[in-house]
């Protein structure tokens, strides 16, 4: 059986997805949720980045491990062991945004023109994850409180295009790309620097121009001579589509893919990283969607959710403190559509709520 080593901030997708691939799986991550410490061989718990360097260490010294897979937060880190992803140098160029603006410009993919001073405008730091900390910002006046409330972030501000948040997810050999899937992202919506956050996704996205998202996500990741699991973020509205970001490592959305494809994202990223990439595209099997339930307040988790992992993942401990604002807990729902993948899901909130409330 290989040995594969996953690190990173949030890494419960991609532990479970090797898993299910049938490879032994060890973890540094963030949260240690009760479904990664399952399925993870051995899982260490950082609460700082700069920790996790000795933690993979730790774990290295005890096991054999053939493979290294980072996340969000470990993306450039550097071990001496195989590293199934982008190199260091490619990953951090791409987790510029300023970087990533100059990169879809000089290869003509349409993308929001930086807004230059003009408004309104979105304000997103040039590195993070997630959506975090973009906000609208409609006058030069709500420009600098966004940079004096984050005063050592380096932003950058793109003029505002109206549409439906997608992604599409891929992956890519180094110099050629397959699309596997186009997702709807949801965002959480209302007001603060949270609300352009990552709250979920539905796959597959189906919209008139899903071909041509695939097709521009194929031509951008190709370029961009990452290796493995990449995704291309679009803004999908009526006078057309824009690249916006490209992210090289696994996505979020990498469950409602797996559930909609019945196919094994980990084993593409792998084959795709050893020089192999599928035939085809995927054909989607069903509709998969995920949600993701957030605290309206602070709260101590006090019901053990695990009676309930059939529809849902990410699963706290028994007494596990969470800040108003943060992630508690993921939920899924699925069907032949949309609709029914959503009321299917709307159902599980429901069920799941009841042991939150």
């Amino acid at each position: 059986m290989k040995r594969v080593l996953v690190v990173g901030f949030a890494t419960r997708h991609v532990v479970q997805s090797a898993r299910r691939a049938g490879y032994e799986v060890y973890a540094v991550d963030h949260f240690c949720d009760q479904d990664l410490c399952r399925d993870a061989e051995r899982h260490l718990k950082f609460e700082e980045l700069d920790e996790i360097p000795d933690l993979v260490s730790e774990i290295c010294n005890g096991h054999t491990v053939d493979w290294l897979v980072t996340t969000s937060g470990a993306e450039e880190l550097s071990v001496p062991v195989p590293h199934a992803g982008p190199s260091a140098e490619c990953s951090a160029k791409f987790l510029d945004k300023l970087e990533i603006q100059h990169f879809l410009e000089d290869a003509g993919i349409p993308t929001p023109p930086l807004a230059d001073g003009r408004f309104p405008a979105m304000v997103k730091p040039r590195h993070g994850a997630g959506g975090w900390r973009n906000r609208l910002v409609r006058s030069a006046a709500e420009l600098r409180a966004w940079e004096e409330e984050w005063p050592d972030v380096p932003a950058i501000t793109q003029q505002v295009v109206e549409g439906v948040p997608a992604s599409v997810s891929c992956v890519c050999d180094g110099k050629r790309a397959v699309a596997l899937a186009v997702n709807e992202q949801l965002l959480r919506g209302g007001d603060g620097d949270r609300a352009y956050g990552f709250s979920g996704s539905v796959t597959p996205f189906v919209h008139p121009l899903a071909a041509r998202m695939m097709g521009i996500a194929e031509e951008a990741v190709a370029r961009s001579g990452c290796v493995g699991s990449v995704g291309v973020d679009f803004v999908v509205g009526p006078d057309g589509l824009w690249a916006i970001e490209i992210n090289p490592r696994f996505q979020g959305t990498l469950d409602t893919v797996e559930a909609s494809i019945e196919q094994s994202v980990f084993l593409h990223h792998l084959n795709a990283c050893t020089g192999r990439l599928p035939a085809a595209r995927p054909a989607p099997c069903r509709v998969a969607a995920r949600g993701i339930l957030f605290a309206d307040r602070d709260l101590v988790v006090k019901q053990d959710l695990s009676s309930l992992s059939s529809c849902i993942a990410d699963i706290p401990w028994p007494g596990t403190e969470v800040e108003e604002g943060s992630a508690v807990v993921s939920v899924y729902g699925s069907g032949p559509d949309r609709a029914t993948a959503l009321a299917s899901l709307d159902r599980n909130i429901t069920r799941v709520r009841q042991y939150m409330s």
